[in-house]
């Protein structure tokens, strides 16, 4: 029974006018956190978590464990590493590293990577 037949059978029933049904203005979970996410701005904030997680599949299990990214700003990547030793290495490898995040995450959400020591 499509809903405008039910609609008037039930008003000449009860004798009464009925009201017309409210729009169905339900939606996903999913898209309606995603709309909170960009309205508070924390959007961003999930994609570096994001970055973060994937640290290890991108530069390997070795230099994970010597190095732990730190933020991102403004297209920044701030990465602080153990040694000396693993910042050069990293230095020479900086350019692969860029583009496997690209590649991953879009060109505009990191565009350098900068490697601290300590």
């Amino acid at each position: 029974m499509t809903p405008q037949i039910r609609q008037r059978v039930l008003s000449e029933w009860r004798g009464l006018p009925q009201r017309e049904p409210r729009p169905d203005r339900t939606q996903s979970v999913g898209d309606a956190l995603g709309a909170v996410m960009r309205k508070l701005g924390l959007s961003e904030r999930l994609t570096e978590a994001q970055i973060m997680n994937a640290w290890r599949d991108i530069v390997g299990d070795w230099f994970a464990l010597h190095t732990a990214p730190s933020a991102i700003r403004n297209g920044v990547l701030f990465v602080q590493v153990i040694q000396p030793t693993v910042h050069c290495e990293l230095q020479n490898l900086k350019l692969q590293i860029l583009q496997k995040l690209k590649q991953r995450f879009g060109a505009k959400m990191i565009r350098d990577i900068k490697f601290r020591v300590g």
